[in-house]
């Protein structure tokens, strides 16, 4: 097995933690929320919130980040602190659910923005194959990831060229959202009349048409319910950390580019909801005829950043916002992609996954695990629903996000001698407030979404047999 170069800088791994985090969801998500919580206060909450708890998380990732910089990030603080066990179950979650669940949510919005662009690219155009029938979306979709792994194993300078390219196109187009909305805070604007008061929240049952007045406990309720939407767009923060081996001066750039990855992208969610709340009313009307009129509550298809858009660019914003997510979607799966190849690497380097997913071709890429997890996350692109697999992905993810950070407390104790060369802002308190707040979520999904949450769990829990099983064999194959 060849070594691993470094030759990711500290803007990379900005690029990488950015670029992954912004995907579509920024643009859609705000109108769920709404529905949620009927509160633009709350609303805005639930992205500082989400912005702060996983800031908290980077925060503590980057001492573990900075003390083990090797291939595979969490996958290795894991094994480190708790064993082959618990490191397999997470690396047999993130194949079979987190990472390629992911993947083929982000192909399945990117070719269905591209539909708007190109109309023929639909889920009612396709071919029958037998009783089984393949859209012509679900054929972009795979197209798209099977392109960029393509192009993952020409090397990685290819894939970090994109990302930057990609990145930056996301945060100027959020920041030009931005500018355009607060040019219009002096003038007429909804504002005032969206924060005229701050107390009131109610939850909207779309299919019922049904209102619910929330207060005390029922707030937080659906504020965790809320804050899923959030979360997943600050998803996939640490998969740079999967790339640590391929990092110069791990032991600075790997925390400093987390920090502010996740702190750039919190600020632009922030202000990008502002603006909303500027140009559109929060609650909306649910017969109007137009975008503006629908308001967050009601935009039609989720389709927040467009509606906000046409009340510059009438109906061009329809094609605007496409290409804009297009432009996102592409991205963010770049990035998704290179990071969840080298987690796999690991895992087959470590014994724990097929052994030639670990093997790297001439240009010192894992190209096997590339196209193994390309085959994985295609067959996902055929089943369930964008919604259904990132509730699969977001509730698995945050479990293990509070496994990890509990690593974080054990090698403190179990390894308090090896050297550290950044140690977690807060210790111990910033570790445990997000270990307490996300767990608090957890339960509210337990609760109030058991059917997601709890085939999440069956996901994770279905490891451990696995587990035992691939042990067997590989010892009898030995």
């Amino acid at each position: 097995m060849n070594k691993t170069e470094p030759r990711l800088n500290l803007m990379d791994v900005i690029m990488l933690v950015s670029g992954s985090m912004i995907g579509s969801g920024i643009f859609i998500v705000s109108k769920d929320m709404m529905l949620a919580l009927g509160s633009p206060f709350w609303v805005l909450m639930c992205w500082l919130l989400s912005g702060v708890i996983t800031l908290f998380a980077a925060l503590s990732y980057g001492e573990l980040a900075a003390m083990m910089p090797e291939a595979g990030g969490q996958f290795v603080f894991l094994k480190r602190a708790f064993g082959n066990l618990t490191a397999f179950v997470y690396g047999w979650t993130v194949f079979l659910v987190i990472q390629t669940g992911v993947i083929a949510a982000v192909a399945v919005a990117f070719a269905k923005y591209l539909g708007v662009i190109f109309p023929s690219i639909s889920e009612e155009n396709g071919i029958h194959i037998g009783s089984f029938f393949i859209s012509v979306s679900q054929f972009v979709a795979i197209l798209s990831i099977i392109t960029l792994t393509a192009i993952h194993t020409k090397g990685i300078k290819n894939g970090t060229l994109i990302q930057r390219v990609f990145t930056i196109s996301k945060l100027l187009a959020l920041f030009v959202l931005i500018v355009l909305a607060f040019t219009k805070l002096g003038s007429e604007n909804y504002f005032s009349q969206n924060f005229s008061d701050l107390t009131s929240a109610v939850n909207y049952n779309e299919e019922k048409n049904v209102s619910t007045p929330l207060n005390g406990l029922s707030i937080f309720v659906f504020l965790g319910t809320a804050l899923i939407g959030a979360l997943f767009s600050s998803d996939a923060w640490n998969n740079v950390t999967f790339l640590s081996a391929e990092i110069k001066n791990p032991q600075r750039n790997l925390p400093l580019g987390l920090s502010l990855g996740v702190f750039i992208v919190t600020i632009l969610y922030i202000l990008a909801n502002i603006a909303y709340f500027i140009l559109l009313p929060a609650m909306g009307d649910a017969t109007a005829a137009t975008p503006e009129g629908l308001g967050i509550r009601f935009a039609d298809h989720g389709r927040v950043a467009t509606a906000a858009l046409n009340t510059f660019f009438g109906n061009t914003s329809i094609y605007i916002m496409a290409i804009l997510i297009v432009v996102s979607t592409f991205g963010c799966n770049n990035g998704l992609i290179l990071a969840g190849s080298r987690l796999f690497q690991s895992m087959a380097n470590n014994n724990l996954f097929f052994k030639q997913a670990g093997q790297v071709n001439k240009f010192n890429v894992p190209s096997k695990s590339l196209w193994i997890q390309c085959l994985w996350a295609s067959l996902l692109c055929l089943t369930g629903s964008y919604g259904q697999l990132l509730a699969y992905a977001t509730f698995s993810s945050l479990i293990f996000y509070i496994v990890t950070i509990i690593a974080l407390f054990v090698l403190r104790k179990k390894e308090p001698d090896t050297p550290r060369p950044y140690k977690a802002w807060g210790y111990p308190v910033i570790p445990m407030l997000y270990i307490i707040i996300t767990s608090l979520i957890c339960l509210d999904l337990l609760i109030f979404d058991p059917k997601n949450s709890i085939l999440g769990v069956a996901i994770i829990l279905l490891g451990i047999p696995v587990y035992f099983l691939f042990n067997k064999k590989q010892n009898t194959a030995s």
